[in-house]
């Protein structure tokens, strides 16, 4: 199997670890750099974060070919490199890395031609046509990203990981901080209006869990801070509140242009019950009210939960879910292999 040089953020908590792991599992062997640890103390304070996310990168560059260029000194040609995001790494990045004389590949989810990050991704998108394949999750993606000179483009959909996302075996195993019957977990976005979202659920007598990251900054945090359960999740905690809630909301960013996100999949593969926005792409993935039920709306959401909620037939619908998705073959192991398959390395 392949040799790989994996770059990403692989911290413990981090959706790029489980990408990593998932080609180790697959029997690649597998070298991985965390672009930010490149950084100094000062770049990585979150007043330059900030900084940084709103220039797309442009002060890290000359920082980030020094430590790139280290690398392909002291580094072993690998048989292809995997970028992850890719937002750190702007042309002439691109160009050092091509010193390999090997395929590089872009795995990227986000929505870098889209307008809601401003200019977060501008370095990213002036390294497009350097790489010989870009992986990405949205029809508005793959034709801009055309327009911009990719050379190949593999559309997929997101993924949920074999391993770190499996239910627990017993539902007594998981703890009861984490048991809730209609679950949000997620950060608050400006702009998106998921605090006034869940606002009109718990009006409608809906009993909401949230956990997620920036809550605070929400207007209506006071009235939400009753249902607030802490920060974002992750590891087993993550899946303890999937399975643990009745219910879990699945709510899109619009800003993002998505059609279904990961927890799309991440949810009824870890044993939880999706309830989202009803659109083509969610609607191509599961049956309504039999594998995942969908809404237009707060109000019709509302409706839907409160219909569940006293339902006998819901461990039915949770099942259903559980099923459909494992069917489906979106585990990132899947997605490994069909980016194997694309640069010639599959075996």
């Amino acid at each position: 199997m392949p040799n790989v040089l994996f770059f990403g953020d692989v911290s413990e908590a981090s959706t790029a670890l489980h990408r990593a792991n998932a080609l180790i599992r697959l029997g690649s062997s597998v070298s991985t750099f965390n672009p930010v640890d490149a950084l100094s103390k000062a770049h990585k304070s979150s007043i330059m974060q900030a900084i940084n996310f709103k220039t797309g990168y442009r002060l890290l560059q000359s920082k980030m070919l020094a430590w790139l260029t280290e690398i392909v000194e002291n580094t072993s040609k690998p048989d292809f490199i995997w970028v992850d995001n890719g937002e750190f790494f702007g042309k002439k990045c691109l160009q050092i890395l091509q010193k390999f004389n090997c395929p590089i590949v872009l795995y990227s989810i986000d929505d870098p031609t889209g307008k809601r990050d401003g200019m977060r991704f501008d370095s990213m998108l002036s390294a497009i046509k350097f790489y010989d394949l870009i992986v990405a999750v949205r029809d508005e993606t793959e034709e801009e990203l055309k327009v911009l000179g990719a050379k190949k483009i593999l559309k997929v959909w997101r993924s949920y990981d074999e391993i770190a996302h499996q239910p627990f075996e017993k539902m007594d195993q998981i703890p009861v901080q984490f048991r809730s019957e209609v679950a949000f977990i997620g950060t608050w976005m400006r702009h998106e209006k998921r605090d006034e979202f869940l606002l009109k659920l718990i009006d409608e007598g809906i009993p909401v869990a949230i956990w997620g990251n920036a809550w605070q900054k929400s207007k209506y945090f006071e009235m939400l801070k009753p249902y607030y359960r802490g920060p974002n999740l992750s590891g087993r905690e993550y899946i303890a509140a999937i399975q643990g809630a009745k219910i879990c909301l699945g709510l899109l960013s619009k800003g993002n242009r998505d059609l279904h996100t990961t927890r799309s999949l991440e949810v009824p593969y870890a044993g939880g019950i999706l309830c989202a926005q009803r659109t083509r792409e969610h609607q191509a993935l599961y049956k309504e009210n039999v594998e995942a039920v969908f809404w237009a709306d707060a109000e019709e959401c509302a409706q839907t939960c409160k219909a569940l909620l006293g339902n006998s037939k819901i461990e039915n619908l949770r099942v259903a879910g559980m099923q459909r998705v494992r069917s489906l073959k979106l585990g990132n192991e899947d997605l490994c292999k069909l980016v194997l398959k694309e640069i010639n390395l599959a075996t």
